[in-house]
């Protein structure tokens, strides 16, 4: 994407297609997707913090544990939805196929909650096998994180994008020691807060990318 045109108000954009513009509109999809990822990344640190430290160890402060992690994951849900609403993805069945993902992980944590009648978290750390369902949200963040390591080469996007399934893979099977599993998840946490990070500073037009792409994919499609 190459700008060959400005002046006060509009910039005009070289795109593989043809020339396009950027609006309010645009730039304001970005901004939105942006503060989605920063809500995301924040409610999923927080509620790391509260696994990992365990607020204590007496019942009631477990419950109110448990009570803050099923919120903040409620919280985090709703803004990866909102994310991957405004992402800017070429491919539509690939864009599509990630927001089907979330509504699918989405349900499952409804319904394991309503048949376990537990908090989201204690159900899955204590039943592996329901991240078969609930896992389906993690795989359209990972989808983000492909796209973001493809596009812009980020270094924390690639380990996450390998890390979070290798997390959820072992944690089904069983095959890793909670002292592992706690590393792996603080580090998720701490990557997915740097990326956030760098994106809230990311120049706005690459991440709406080249527009004639896809005016030329719908036009074909």
């Amino acid at each position: 994407m190459q700008t060959i045109e400005s002046d006060i108000t509009t910039e005009i954009y070289q795109g593989q297609f043809g020339t396009f513009t950027i609006t309010d509109r645009d730039r304001q999809s970005v901004i939105i997707y942006r503060s989605a990822l920063m809500v995301a990344a924040i409610s999923f640190a927080i509620g790391t913090i509260a696994v990992l430290s365990q607020w204590g160890n007496s019942e009631s402060n477990n419950a109110n544990v448990l009570t803050a992690i099923t919120i903040l994951y409620i919280i985090f849900s709703v803004a990866l939805g909102i994310a991957l609403a405004t992402i800017h993805i070429y491919m539509a069945v690939l864009h599509r196929t990630l927001q089907v993902f979330w509504a699918i992980g989405c349900m499952s944590a409804i319904g394991f909650s309503l048949y376990y009648q537990q908090p989201i978290g204690s159900i899955v750390y204590e039943q592996p096998l329901t991240i078969l369902g609930v896992g389906f949200t993690f795989a359209a963040l990972t989808g983000i994180f492909f796209k973001e390591a493809f596009c812009f080469n980020r270094l924390e996007t690639k380990i996450l994008t390998f890390l979070v399934p290798g997390l959820l893979l072992g944690h089904l099977i069983n095959i890793l020691p909670q002292s592992i599993e706690a590393i792996l998840l603080a580090s998720w946490a701490i990557l997915f807060s740097i990326f956030a990070i760098r994106k809230a500073i990311q120049a706005i037009p690459p991440d709406i990318g080249d527009k004639s792409v896809f005016e030329y994919l719908k036009a074909s499609g």
